[in-house]
C-alpha cells in the first residue's frame, strides 16, 4: 500500500514571487506617471509522476490550491485520495510542480496524452479531441435553489474577498458561500479558471463540506467553469457575467443551478429551466 501524505498539510515551499509589484510609468507627454501597482504573473509547469503535462500562466499566489484544483478539475484526477503527495520548486517568473498520483489516474492520463499550454485567457488549449473537450460527466442529483436574500447585495459583499483585484485590478476571484448563505473563502488569479480552481484546491483541502454550497465567480461562464464544478460535485454556480449558450446547455444537462447576477437588475435563473408564469 503506497504511503498517503495527506494534502491538506502544506509541503515545504520555495520562496514564490510577490502576487504584486510596483512599477514606474510614464504619460504620453514623457511626463513621470509615478508608480502603480500591478498583479504578477508567473510560468506554473506541472508534471505529474515525472511526466510534463502542462504550464500555466497563473498568479503566484495559493498554488497549493491551484495544484489540487486544477488536477481535479481537469479530470486528471477523481477525487483527492488519489494525489499522493505534490512538491513546489523554481524561483522568480518559472515554477516546477511535481505532482505524485495514484496508478490508476497516472494511467488514464497517460492514454489521454495530451499536453496543455495553457494561458490565462484560455481553458481548453491543447486538447486534442472534441471527447476531451465534452466529456461524459455525471449528472447531479439537484439541489434547491438558494434563497433570493443570499444574492443581495453579493457583488459588494464578495469584495473582501477580492484584495488583490482591488488594490492594483487585472484579476478574477471566486468565492464560495455555504449552505447557509456565509460567505466563506475565495481565490483570485489572472485566468478566471485558475481562480476557481484554486477555489476548489482550498475547498477540498480544508475539508469544507460542499452540500449545499454556491461557487461565485466574477468572471464570464463559458464551459470549463461549469466543466469544474460538475467535478467537484458543486450543485449551484453564480456569475457575475453572462453563461454562454453551450454552459447552459450543460448546466441543464447534469442538473446545475446556473445564475447570472446582472450589474443592475435582479438575478437570472438559466438552469433549472423554468416555466414562465403568465
Amino acid at each position: 500500500m503506497h504511503a498517503k501524505r495527506t494534502i491538506g498539510t502544506a509541503p515545504a515551499l520555495a520562496p514564490a514571487p510577490e502576487a504584486s509589484q510596483s512599477y514606474r510609468y510614464a504619460t504620453l507627454e514623457g511626463q513621470d506617471g509615478a508608480r502603480t501597482e500591478l498583479a504578477e504573473e508567473v510560468a506554473l509547469a506541472i508534471a505529474y509522476n515525472g511526466i510534463s503535462q502542462a504550464v500555466m500562466l497563473v498568479s503566484p499566489t495559493d498554488l497549493e490550491d491551484f495544484i489540487v484544483g486544477f488536477s481535479l478539475g481537469s479530470g486528471i484526477i477523481a477525487s483527492r485520495d488519489e494525489i499522493y503527495d505534490f512538491k513546489l520548486s523554481g524561483c522568480g517568473s518559472a515554477m516546477q510542480a511535481e505532482v505524485e498520483i495514484a496508478s490508476r489516474a497516472f494511467w488514464e492520463l497517460k492514454q489521454q496524452r495530451r499536453q496543455l499550454a495553457g494561458t490565462s485567457g484560455c481553458g481548453l488549449c491543447g486538447v486534442e479531441a472534441v471527447e476531451q473537450a465534452l466529456p461524459e460527466l455525471d449528472v447531479l442529483p439537484g439541489a434547491p435553489l438558494p434563497p433570493a436574500q443570499w444574492l443581495e447585495g453579493l457583488r459588494q459583499r464578495i469584495g473582501e474577498f477580492q484584495p488583490l483585484g482591488q488594490h492594483c485590478g487585472a484579476v478574477h476571484a471566486a468565492i464560495f458561500m455555504d449552505g447557509t448563505g456565509q460567505l466563506l473563502l475565495g481565490r483570485e488569479d489572472i485566468g478566471r479558471h485558475n481562480a476557481l480552481d484554486k477555489l476548489i484546491g482550498a475547498l477540498i483541502r480544508q475539508d469544507i463540506p460542499l452540500a449545499g454550497g454556491i461557487a461565485i465567480v466574477t468572471s464570464r461562464c463559458s464551459l470549463e467553469l461549469i466543466q469544474k464544478v460538475l467535478r467537484a460535485g458543486i450543485q449551484t454556480l453564480v456569475s457575475l457575467s453572462s453563461p454562454t449558450g453551450l454552459a447552459l446547455q450543460w448546466a441543464r444537462r447534469h442538473n446545475l443551478n446556473l445564475i447570472h447576477l446582472p450589474q443592475h437588475s435582479a438575478p437570472r435563473v438559466y438552469s433549472p429551466a423554468m416555466e414562465i408564469q403568465a
